[in-house]
């Protein structure tokens, strides 16, 4: 994001036999590559499962190219099934192609790893990010999604290096790798006050300034989100910089969670308020909740952004716990009966009662 001054630094449906040559079709958009007696192309609906893998056993060789071969306007579910190893693109989900599972077929995220190293010399956080995410109802699955951009390589500081945008609504990434320095995670949505809402659960996160950050409505739930050293003894960076609508309730919530750190005690922030553009209408909510924080918290862990104060933003913690989960003047908590509108559901629920997580949790 630009900061202003510079701060110191659900499984998809079964496979069907014919998916590979209907895949193929697709992909390359011609009647002459369908066999004799099938649908032409211009009505013939995408298989719900396309394989990928960069040694070229799978349908594509790529993630993008899966993702090229779903139609515009697709409206059932297709799975994208990645095999393990590592694929060094950016992927681009356009808004009228919903209904995706991005799926890692290895035994862990790290089996399975999209990655770029795209700073944000021009274009901003969309050319910057190893993968966005403009369509609605999209999973993914057991993946990694890194930015591996060097900024020590190239003398650069302070550059964003996104890992991941994301700017549909109900996005739901379930045991995922991000992985980068500056604004690894960007949620947001079309436009201010257009609520979009994103669901994390199982999975990490790492980075150093402002590097979970947007507008979306966002739950991270048991997760593990790193806070990278930066080398300094007073101020490493930030974990969050909401920019919430004025009117949107809800913001951020991270909860049931673990923050980990290798910097030094008392040099790691929790937040600061992101003002696009000086927008006074985006009003950071954030609330960090049954969490457990390392030494590395400040004792004052909120902090002002390019002129905005930090006190005039919505920012909470409720029943934390660690070394770094101190209670004092600079830390507002929530009571009881405010926690009890801040649970996972609230944030999620909108106006069509969306609710992801598993069946056991649902109705909290």
């Amino acid at each position: 994001m630009t900061h202003g001054t510079p701060t110191p630094r659900a499984d998809g449906p079964r496979r069907h036999p014919t998916s590979r040559i209907l895949a193929a079709a697709v992909a390359v958009g011609g009647a002459g590559a369908l066999l004799a007696g099938t649908v032409p192309p211009a009505t013939a609906a995408p298989p719900s499962v396309l394989t990928v893998a960069a040694d070229g056993t799978g349908q594509f060789g790529t993630v993008q190219d899966a993702v090229d071969a779903v139609p515009s306007g697709n409206d059932r579910t297709v799975t994208i099934d990645i095999a393990p190893g590592t694929y060094r693109e950016q992927v681009r989900i356009p808004a009228d192609k919903p209904h995706l599972v991005l799926r890692g077929t290895g035994g862990g995220p790290d089996d399975t790893v999209i990655v770029h190293d795209t700073p944000n010399e021009a274009g901003g956080s969309d050319a910057s990010a190893t993968v966005r995410i403009a369509a609605s109802d999209v999973t993914a699955r057991t993946l990694s999604f890194v930015n591996d951009f060097d900024e020590a390589a190239h003398d650069y500081d302070n550059e964003q290096a996104l890992a991941m945008k994301t700017v549909g609504d109900r996005i739901v990434f379930e045991d995922t790798v991000f992985r980068g320095n500056q604004d690894t995670l960007m949620t947001n949505s079309p436009d201010l006050s257009t609520v979009s809402r994103v669901y994390i659960r199982d999975s990490y996160i790492e980075g150093d300034v402002d590097f979970i950050y947007g507008r979306a409505t966002t739950v991270i739930e048991r997760s593990t989100i790193r806070a990278l050293s930066r080398g300094s003894g007073s101020n490493n960076g930030y974990i969050t910089a909401a920019s919430t609508w004025k009117d949107n309730p809800y913001g951020f919530l991270i909860t049931d969670s673990r923050v980990v750190s290798d910097a030094p005690a008392d040099t790691f922030h929790l937040g600061r308020p992101w003002h696009p553009g000086g927008e006074p209408d985006a009003v950071g909510q954030v609330l960090i909740r049954n969490t457990e924080l390392p030494a590395a918290v400040k004792a004052s862990p909120w902090t002002d952004m390019s002129g905005f104060p930090w006190e005039e933003a919505r920012f909470g913690e409720y029943r934390n716990y660690g070394p770094g989960a101190l209670v004092n003047d600079d830390r507002p908590q929530m009571t009881d009966a405010e926690a009890a509108d801040h649970e996972a559901a609230d944030y999620l629920r909108g106006t069509d009662g969306w609710d992801p997580r598993p069946d056991s949790e649902n109705g909290d």
